[in-house]
């Protein structure tokens, strides 16, 4: 079997210590709403949550995939839209935002503890 980048880890919400495991229990296209999260990894072992409140931080990141929506939402409609009512923003942007929660909620996960976890590849738990 290919080893998978940290990066393709990081996308596909697997582990990364072994970069197989998942670390929620249904992908986005399985369950749209399912924010379950193992709280090992199947393959591995490993532990998903290195402290306790450790995803506390990943409210951050997803804070910035927020307000990329909000900005971009914004750009599209002033400049495409004719610089519409500012019901029409806020209406565009909270559905926007609502619609795309999980897929921030899990990446955000994702990316708080590929990058800040302190878990390193380890290729001896890698198939």
């Amino acid at each position: 079997m290919q080893k998978i980048s940290s990066s393709e880890a990081l996308l596909s919400c697997k582990c990364p210590r072994c970069r197989e495991g998942n670390m929620f229990k249904h992908s986005l296209t399985e369950k749209w709403f399912s924010l379950e999260m193992h709280d090992k990894c199947p393959k591995c072992q490993q532990t998903y949550e290195p402290e306790p409140g450790f995803y506390f931080g990943a409210m951050f990141v997803n804070y910035a995939f927020s307000a990329a929506i909000t900005l971009s939402t914004a750009f599209v409609l002033y400049h495409f839209f004719n610089n519409p009512d500012t019901w029409v923003y806020m209406t565009v942007v909270m559905g926007f935002v609502a619609l795309l929660w999980p897929v921030m909620f899990k990446y955000s996960r994702s990316i708080f503890l590929h990058l800040f976890g302190g878990i390193r590849f380890n290729p001896k738990y890698a198939d």
